[in-house]
C-alpha cells in the first residue's frame, strides 16, 4: 500500500524509508532501540528538521533543531500530551501522582517541589552534599579500582535520598530503601512502555517494591508527626502542602511524589557524574585547569559552599559538554492529541512527537565539530549554545523545563568536584560506550577506573601540554 503524504491539504512530515534494522512487522522500532542516533541522524540527512518514522505501527514524528525544538516545546498540554505517553511509569509512582491525574491536577503536585527547590534550600543542602559524599568516598579506601557509574549512581540515590527524606530516613532506612529502590528501576524497560501490567517476575518485584516504599514512608512522617520534629526537606514540604480544594496529600500520595522526584533527579546526576569523570580522563589536558580552578577557589578547605560551586565556569563548561554529548534522555516523547501544524507540515491527531536531544545537541549547523568534546565551546566569546534559544533541551525547554534542573546540576557539579579533588583517577576501560537498553543512557558497564586519594594539602595539578596539542587544542 502507497504511503499517504498529505493530510487535509497539507503535507505529512516525510517518512524515513528502510534502513538499518528495519523489518516489516516493526518498521523502524528495533532500529530505534539498537541504533537510536544512526536512525535519527539518517532522517535528519534525508528529510531535515521534521521527518516521520513509523514504530511498529505508531507513527511518530521526529522535530529537530533550535526553531522545530522551539515549537515542540511550545505546543499546548491539550495539544502535546506527555502524560499519555507516559503512563507506564504510574505503577511506580502509583494512582493518583504526576501521569495518573489531570494536567490541572498534575501541575499543582508539581508546584509542590518549587519550596524545596528555592536558594535557602539549595544553600541547605550543598552541606548535605559535603555529608554524603564524605560518609559515601569513605569506603574507596586510599586506592582501588571502583565503577565509576555504580558508585556515582549510589552516592546520587544518597544524595538525593538525604535531601528529598530526611537525615533520620537516610540513617536508619537507607540500605532498605536502596534495595527496593533498585527493584523499582529494573521495572522500567522496554516492555513496561508497551504493556506494564504484564505479570513479569521484574514487574512483580517493582509492585513489591511500592508497597513497601510506601510503607517506609508512612512510618517515617508517622513518627514524625508523633515526635513534632520538623525537617527542612522535600518530605516535610509535602506533609504541609494542601490542594487548592483545601485538602491535605494522602502518604500514597507523597510516596509518589517523592519516588517522581528522585527518579527525575538522581537518574540524571547519576549518568552525567559518570560522563563527565569518563571524558576529563579521555581527555586528560582538561584535568590542569579544572584542580587549578578548585585549588584557586577553595585553597585548603575541605568543604565547599554553593557560590564555590557556582564560581567554577571550567568545571561548568565541563558538566556543559557532557550534557552536550551525553544527555541521559536521548529522547523526549509526546502524544499528539490535536493536529500539530509547523511550517509546511501537519501532524495528525493520534501521532507521537519526539524532539531529540541526542540528535539536536550533535548538529553541525549549531555547533562547530559537533562530534568534538571541547568545553570551551560554551567559554567567552564562543557560547555556540547561545546562538539561538533551543540549543540545549537535555532538561526540555519553555514551560515544560525541568523544575529540578538547577539541583540536578548543582549536585553533578558538586560530584564531579569532590571525586576529581580527592583521588587521582585512571580510567582503566579504555572505550565506555553509551548503554541503550534502558531509558536513561548511561556509560556501558563495566567503567571502571583505578584511584588513589590524594593528601588534602597535596594536590597535584597536571600540565599535560602534549595531550592538549594532540586534541588540537592550546593549553
Amino acid at each position: 500500500m502507497r504511503e499517504t503524504t498529505s493530510y487535509e491539504g497539507k503535507k505529512l512530515p516525510p517518512m524515513l524509508g528502510h534502513s538499518r534494522g528495519y523489518v516489516p512487522l516493526l518498521k523502524h522500532a528495533l532500529a530505534l532501540k539498537l541504533w537510536p542516533l544512526g536512525l535519527l541522524g539518517d532522517g535528519r540527512k534525508k528529510h531535515g528538521e521534521v521527518f516521520g518514522l513509523d514504530l511498529a505501527g505508531q507513527k511518530t514524528a521526529v522535530f529537530s533543531g533550535p526553531a522545530a525544538n522551539e515549537a515542540y516545546f511550545r505546543a499546548p498540554d491539550d495539544q502535546f500530551s506527555a502524560r499519555e505517553v507516559y503512563k507506564f511509569m504510574v505503577p511506580v509512582f502509583g494512582k493518583g501522582v504526576v501521569y495518573d491525574c489531570s494536567p490541572e491536577i498534575m501541575s499543582e503536585q508539581l508546584s509542590f517541589l518549587l519550596p524545596a527547590l528555592k536558594e535557602q534550600r539549595l544553600r541547605t543542602y550543598v552541606g548535605y552534599f559535603n555529608e554524603e559524599l564524605d560518609r559515601y568516598f569513605a569506603g574507596w579506601g586510599d586506592e582501588g579500582t571502583a565503577d565509576i557509574y555504580t558508585s556515582t549512581n549510589e552516592v546520587t540515590t544518597f544524595v538525593a535520598g538525604r535531601c528529598l527524606l530526611g537525615k533520620d530516613f537516610r540513617d536508619n532506612m537507607s540500605a532498605e530503601f536502596a534495595a527496593l529502590y533498585h527493584d523499582l528501576q529494573a521495572g522500567i524497560n522496554l516492555f513496561a512502555f508497551y504493556a506494564p501490567h504484564l505479570p513479569l517476575p521484574a514487574f512483580r518485584k517493582r509492585d513489591r517494591a511500592r508497597e513497601e516504599i510506601v510503607r517506609l514512608v508512612s512510618r517515617m512522617m508517622a513518627e514524625r508527626r508523633k515526635s513534632g520534629k520538623t525537617e527542612e526537606d522535600f518530605t516535610q514540604t509535602l506533609m504541609e502542602a494542601h490542594y487548592k480544594s483545601g485538602s491535605a496529600l494522602p502518604d500514597s500520595e507523597i510516596a509518589g511524589l517523592i519516588l517522581a522526584a528522585l527518579f527525575g533527579g538522581q537518574h540524571t546526576s547519576a549518568v552525567l557524574s559518570a560522563w563527565a569523570i569518563i571524558e576529563a580522563l579521555r581527555h586528560p589536558y582538561l584535568l590542569g585547569p579544572l584542580l587549578a580552578e578548585q585549588e584557586s577557589v577553595l585553597g585548603g578547605r575541605r568543604t565547599f559552599a554553593i557560590e564555590d560551586i557556582r564560581t567554577m565556569p571550567v568545571l561548568e563548561r565541563l558538566v556543559l559538554e557532557t550534557e552536550r554529548h551525553h544527555p541521559p534522555l536521548i529522547m523526549l516523547m509526546r502524544k499528539v492529541l490535536r493536529d500539530f501544524h509547523y511550517k509546511d507540515f501537519v501532524v495528525p491527531a493520534g501521532w507521537l512527537a519526539m524532539a531529540s536531544p541526542g540528535l539536536s545537541h550533535m548538529l553541525p549547523d549549531t555547533f562547530d565539530r559537533p562530534e568534538r568534546f571541547d568545553p570551551e565551546r560554551f567559554a567567552p566569546p564562543r557560547e555556540e549554545h547561545k546562538k539561538a534559544n533551543y540549543t540545549m533541551i537535555t532538561f526540555g525547554g519553555g514551560k515544560h523545563r525541568c523544575v529540578g534542573m538547577a539541583f540536578g546540576l548543582l549536585q553533578v557539579r558538586s560530584v564531579v568536584a569532590y571525586i576529581l579533588r580527592h583521588f587521582d583517577l585512571e580510567l582503566v576501560s579504555r572505550s565506555p560506550s553509551p548503554d541503550y537498553s534502558g531509558f536513561v543512557v548511561g556509560p556501558t558497564q563495566p567503567c571502571l577506573v583505578r584511584y588513589r586519594r590524594r593528601k588534602q594539602a597535596q594536590i597535584a595539578v597536571p600540565n599535560d601540554r602534549s595531550s592538549a596539542k594532540a586534541e588540537g587544542i592550546s593549553a
